[in-house]
């Protein structure tokens, strides 16, 4: 389940960086459909990371800090980066 949590972990922090990118287009250049698609890849694939955090979280018995600092890398960039990085990778081996 690590393994799988992850590659949504990177695939998350991938599709938040995006946003980055299509914001400007659909604001300053009136592309709203790059945004449009990214967005709902990242709306997905945020809602997917969340619940296989929470399902790992019960699972494993993480503490509520690990938990909540999981939870939480979702919400700035470079977040879920940093969390596969510090936490997840550690616990696969």
């Amino acid at each position: 389940m690590i393994k799988n949590l992850r590659i949504l972990a990177i695939l998350e922090g991938i599709s938040y960086l995006l946003l980055g990118v299509t914001m400007p287009l659909k604001y300053m250049m009136a592309m709203p459909q790059p945004n449009y698609f990214v967005g709902m890849a990242h709306g997905v694939l945020f809602i997917g990371y969340c619940g296989l955090v929470l399902y790992i979280a019960i699972k494993r018995n993480w503490t509520l800090k690990l938990t909540l600092l999981s939870l939480a890398a979702s919400l700035i960039p470079f977040g879920t980066f940093y969390a596969d990085w510090k936490w997840f990778r550690k616990m696969e081996n």
